[in-house]
């Protein structure tokens, strides 16, 4: 069934949908981990109920934004394969990109959840403030090359 003022295959309609919101939960989770280490990373030395609280936290918060991230990014090669094949226009091979470092930004947060958990953490709350807003300037890039399609 086509709709006609999408002039797209409804089902398809049904996958970007759900894509959207997979896509946005799970950098919904990439925004607030690094803000946890932000905390993590200001915790004095002898407050282990603090430390241990904020590690769980982090903890359930980076596998639930592992969770989201498989089908965020399944749904994505399903509109990509069903939309355009395998070529598109340079904007989606920028996206593709983008994603790709979105993907090595979540595993760098595990990494340094990691770090937290063996207390080899060496980074400063002020990096990890910087660090937090990495995640912000990929969404903002793809969400830009998605909608504007500038090549």
């Amino acid at each position: 069934m086509i709709d006609a003022a999408h002039g797209d295959n409804l089902p398809m309609l049904w996958i970007k949908a759900f894509h959207i919101v997979f896509v946005t939960s799970w950098f919904a989770g990439l925004f607030y981990l690094p803000r946890i280490f932000v905390n993590l990373a200001m915790v004095p030395a002898d407050s282990h109920a603090e430390r241990e609280r904020l590690l769980l936290m982090a903890r359930k918060l980076y596998r639930f934004s592992s969770l989201l991230m498989v089908p965020a990014i399944g749904l994505g090669l399903w509109l990509w394969l069903g939309y355009w094949g395998l070529y598109a226009g340079g904007w989606l091979h920028a996206k593709i990109v983008l994603v790709l470092l979105a993907v090595g930004y979540h595993h760098m947060c595990r990494s340094l959840l990691r770090q937290f958990e063996q207390f080899t953490n060496q980074r400063s709350h002020r990096w990890f403030r910087v660090f937090n807003e990495v995640s912000v300037l990929l969404m903002i890039a793809i969400v830009v090359l998605v909608v504007v399609k500038p090549f």
